[in-house]
């Protein structure tokens, strides 16, 4: 009897064992997968900032450009 209990017991050690590989290879994956979808929101905020950055910028010339206009039309009166 004893040499069935040891072997169970080597079963319930293999089975234990192949469960948290198991187990941790998920959890690899799912921080695997949630780290590329936090890279993928980081690189969309990125290209939103640029974006806003050029609209800034673009505004700024625009405004730039009718204050010189105004300041052009005051002078010839």
């Amino acid at each position: 009897m004893d040499g069935h209990n040891a072997d169970d017991q080597k079963q319930s050690t293999t089975d234990m064992t192949a469960f948290v590989q198991s187990l941790l290879q998920q959890m690899q994956s799912r921080f695997q997968a949630i780290s590329e979808s936090i890279i993928s929101k980081i690189d969309d905020m990125g290209s939103k900032i640029d974006e806003l950055e050029q609209n800034i910028n673009e505004l700024r010339l625009e405004m730039d450009i009718e204050s010189s206009h105004h300041l052009s039309l005051s002078s010839q009166s």
